[in-house]
């Protein structure tokens, strides 16, 4: 195959993963009752119409100007739609239904951009190299866009676990799968190198904040072979976890009793027992699930347990690390699949912590990729070589702030192209919502 050829095939297979990642938006928008698009499930988000714009504005905004040169048919939605919301403090966004355009008239903008975007990039699917002013080239653009828009599914997901549960039409979840008890406890991990980040020469797309290739040295430690789930989570509740101050940190304590925080934001009181907040139904606390919780709740856990959160380097090590070396996930080889991890679109919900044992690491550390996001204790900042994408500038850039920390290892709803091992996921310390458990460590 020649160099022409090559770039052909592989434009050619970008447009394509394009196309089913928007099928997958269109499938999760169909969930939302009509009279529902105009909710905010969130207090600290974005209404759910602004969505329905958002992911095609982002796409026509990237691309239009610097690859394809078209006109903009309306700025106004250009604008309104560009950018969401930082949950980080400050007061919460006070618009009504009222100040947002109709549903008809978004549902125009985004079938317009979806056309003219799709004639010109099947126009340009021959052209061997297509840059753009600033030499960015439009297969960088577009793996950008396909996964902005793949993150999107995930943050609608857990928007829409929030929306009552009549503004929703159900679906037929998979399988629940059996488990036995889970039984607790440590793994050691020894002494050795944990490689993060990606290298420029790699030829593997990456976020500019997944550059530079550097390692780090991690000592000896051990680490909870699973995730924590909600039955030791109502321990720490049942011991007093929310109302001793000794578990929290000041900014984590001021946060919990403004809000009057006293349990996670999936769960809900019946009566002398717990619910639990499923995508469709409320349904009995599943005990053996992974607790999601916020950053400052899994820290006062830690805490009240007598261990810590682990850092960014220690839980690569746990997940990639094996004896002489890392390997791409933390089962070997294989690409991710439905009996390795809980992942990739397959469930809305989590599945017992020990339900996937052929995933565990080569240090026999269990689930950590997939089942729920797991808290570090690493502030985000920028690898040593980070460059900002000339093209979107701020995508981590104005997150380097010291007041979000890094997450790893995917979801149920995180996409497999993103659960490799450098991908980096991350928020402030006060938000519950996102799929997000931890584990802890000892060291």
């Amino acid at each position: 195959m020649t160099v022409a050829e090559q770039s052909v095939a592989i434009r050619d297979q970008l447009l394509e993963r394009m196309s089913n990642a928007r099928e997958r938006s269109d499938a999760l928008f169909k969930i939302v009752r009509s009279e529902a698009i105009y909710e905010r499930p969130i207090p600290e988000r974005h209404r759910l119409i602004f969505y329905l714009g958002h992911l095609e504005s982002f796409d026509w905004n990237l691309i239009r100007d610097s690859v394809l040169g078209a006109q903009s048919f309306h700025p106004e939605f250009d604008r309104l739609f560009a950018f969401g919301i930082d949950p980080v403090g400050g007061g919460l966004p006070t618009d009504r239904p009222s100040d947002w355009p109709t549903v008809g008239a978004v549902q125009d903008y985004a079938n317009k951009v979806r056309t003219t975007l799709d004639d010109e990039l099947h126009r340009r699917i021959f052209e061997e190299h297509s840059h753009t002013k600033d030499g960015v080239s439009l297969d960088l653009l577009l793996d950008v866009a396909i996964e902005h828009r793949l993150m999107h599914l995930e943050t609608l997901a857990y928007m829409l676990h929030q929306l009552p549960f009549d503004k929703k039409i159900g679906e037929t979840s998979a399988p629940t799968v059996a488990t036995s008890r889970v039984s607790h406890h440590m793994i050691e991990i020894p002494a050795g190198v944990a490689s993060l980040g990606l290298s420029r020469q790699g030829g593997v797309f990456g976020w500019d904040n997944e550059y530079e290739l550097h390692c780090a040295t991690v000592p000896a430690f051990e680490i909870d072979q699973f995730m924590v789930t909600n039955r030791q989570y109502l321990e720490f509740m049942n011991a007093g976890g929310y109302e001793l101050r000794a578990h929290w940190n000041d900014a984590d304590w001021d946060w919990r009793t403004a809000r009057e925080v006293s349990h996670p934001i999936f769960w809900k009181k019946s009566g002398e027992s717990w619910g639990y907040r499923s995508m469709f139904q409320e349904i009995p606390l599943p005990m053996d699930w992974p607790v999601y919780v916020s950053h400052a709740e899994a820290s006062a856990y830690a805490r009240w347990a007598g261990k810590s959160l682990p850092t960014e380097a220690e839980w690569h090590r746990a997940a990639y690390g094996k004896p002489g070396g890392e390997s791409p996930y933390p089962w070997g080889n294989e690409m991710p699949g439905a009996n390795l991890c809980n992942a990739d679109f397959v469930r809305w919900d989590p599945v017992p912590v020990n339900a996937l044992p052929t995933g565990r690491s080569a240090f026999g550390v269990h689930g950590m990729v997939g089942n729920g996001w797991e808290w570090t204790s690493t502030p985000f900042a920028p690898f040593p070589g980070f460059d900002p994408f000339p093209f979107y500038r701020g995508y981590s850039a104005d997150f380097f702030d010291g007041k979000h920390f890094v997450m790893k290892g995917g979801s149920a709803r995180t996409a497999a192209c993103m659960l490799r091992p450098t991908f980096r996921n991350w928020f402030q310390p006060h938000y519950q919502y996102v799929y997000a458990g931890f584990r802890c460590v000892n060291r």
